[in-house]
């Protein structure tokens, strides 16, 4: 299939047919596998799906405005062994192209290629999709509400969508910077090697007061050479949305129901107790009974380091799988931590509240272990079920002569689960739901 010039903004094809983002080299693919947050399996589960997929039964996924293939690539290499089938979809040929040849260096032929745009989608008869994953696409449209319904045109009734925008808190320095260059190149005279050439220049001279400096760990795409200096400071048709505008968009407009998850970290960037610190304020009382709309709104303003939003979304409510069900496997994941292990960390500290330094996610917290913490940490597994796992806490000697049960022993966890859920290191899935395994690399 050919791309129709009319149905993008010409300026936004053509720097990606000249800088294909992210920049990517095949030969690379023999040496390491990226992992793309919103692709994996076990939490497109858990805040899709229930914890009830397991993503067999011809299930049908969308990469729309997939670039040089990372998220592609990732899905791919998971549904190896399944009937699935990926459909890789972008505007730039180029792109299209790399993404290409990084499946043919893994040998993966799972995967659709269609050379189009986005908002082709209700016009090129394609079957609904049970996961579409448009990161970083929408926000480089000229109407994103026109993506968007794109998307949700095939997108299946009990379908997921895995959205990435940009997030204006975090993202105040990039857009001084854009708007500085803009005027440097107001009346059209440079070309893109010239602009370039201004963005490095500009960047290695400014001061330490410039509000980029100042945020300069947050920004990485500056490091990735000249296309990623060009996606992050150059871009034609860059827009971003706070917590409160998205809530508007989606579920005031769309009717649709989401859930945060911001790479590597989760919710937690949304948790106003989170963003704080493990003191805890008082006024985190008053904060807590405001709407949940409002909570996140003021965690984003608050912690100020969001330079994306990243969420899951579907039409139907309670598609996050639900804690409190006995028939729920509880699982660690991102980090190669086990069960026991929590549970003698906790038996070797015995301060209360316990405070956890996390480093992979940068946040402390507090948590309560409550009475029976440890003991249902021993028995997570990954395969053993609340319920299974609460029948063993029960069976320990101190707990004979008056077993707790399950209420009790929910309750009990509940602080620590929710803690370890808001930064994704603890998912569910149902019980005798298997998931594709894991790909190494």
């Amino acid at each position: 299939m050919t791309l129709s010039d009319s149905s993008h903004l010409p300026q936004v094809r053509a720097q990606y047919e000249a800088l294909p983002y992210p920049p990517r080299n095949p030969a690379d693919e023999g040496k390491r596998l990226i992992r793309t947050w919103l692709d994996s399996l076990p939490m497109i589960n858990h805040h899709g799906f229930a914890g009830s997929q397991s993503f067999g039964d011809g299930f049908r996924v969308l990469v729309a405005g997939g670039g040089t293939g990372d998220g592609t690539i990732f899905l791919a290499e998971q549904l190896r062994a399944t009937d699935a089938q990926i459909v890789h979809l972008d505007f730039s040929e180029a792109s299209l192209s790399v993404a290409q040849q990084r499946a043919r260096q893994r040998g993966l032929t799972n995967i659709q290629w269609l050379h189009r745009s986005l908002l082709d989608l209700p016009s090129l008869g394609l079957a609904p999709f049970d996961y579409i994953n448009c990161s970083g696409v929408l926000h480089h449209l000229s109407d994103p509400d026109a993506g968007l319904r794109a998307l949700l045109s095939v997108l299946s009734t009990d379908g997921v969508l895995g959205l990435m925008v940009y997030a204006r808190i975090g993202r105040t320095g990039v857009y001084q910077l854009q708007q500085a260059l803009r005027m440097m190149h107001a009346d059209g005279a440079s070309d893109v090697a010239a602009q370039l050439a201004h963005a490095r220049e500009l960047l290695a001279h400014l001061p330490r007061g410039n509000w980029f400096m100042r945020a300069q760990e947050l920004h990485h795409d500056h490091k990735m050479g000249d296309a990623g200096i060009y996606d992050l400071l150059l871009h034609s048709t860059d827009r971003a949305y706070s917590v409160d505008e998205l809530y508007d968009w989606l579920v005031d407009l769309h009717g649709l129901h989401f859930s945060f998850t911001d790479v590597g970290r989760g919710a937690a960037p949304y948790d106003c107790a989170m963003v704080l610190g493990p003191r805890k304020p008082a006024l985190l009382s008053e904060i807590a009974a405001r709407p949940l709309r409002e909570q996140q709104a003021m965690a984003e303003l608050l912690g100020g380091t969001l330079i994306t939003h990243s969420l899951f979304a579907t039409r139907k409510p309670d598609a996050v799988a639900r804690y409190g069900d006995a028939q729920m496997v509880p699982f660690f994941a991102h980090e190669p931590i086990s069960g026991p292990e929590l549970s003698a960390m906790i038996h070797r500290n015995t301060a209360q509240p316990l405070v956890m330094d996390h480093a992979h996610s940068g946040f402390s917290f507090q948590v309560d272990t409550g009475r029976y913490v440890k003991f249902v940490f021993k028995f997570i597994d990954g395969q053993r079920s609340f319920g299974e796992v609460f029948d063993l806490v029960r069976r320990e000697d101190k707990f004979r002569k008056a077993p707790p049960d399950d209420a009790a022993l929910f309750e009990d966890f509940e602080p620590i689960y929710r803690k370890l859920s808001l930064i994704e290191r603890i998912l569910l899935r149902r019980r005798g739901v298997r998931l594709p395994e894991m790909p190494a690399g």
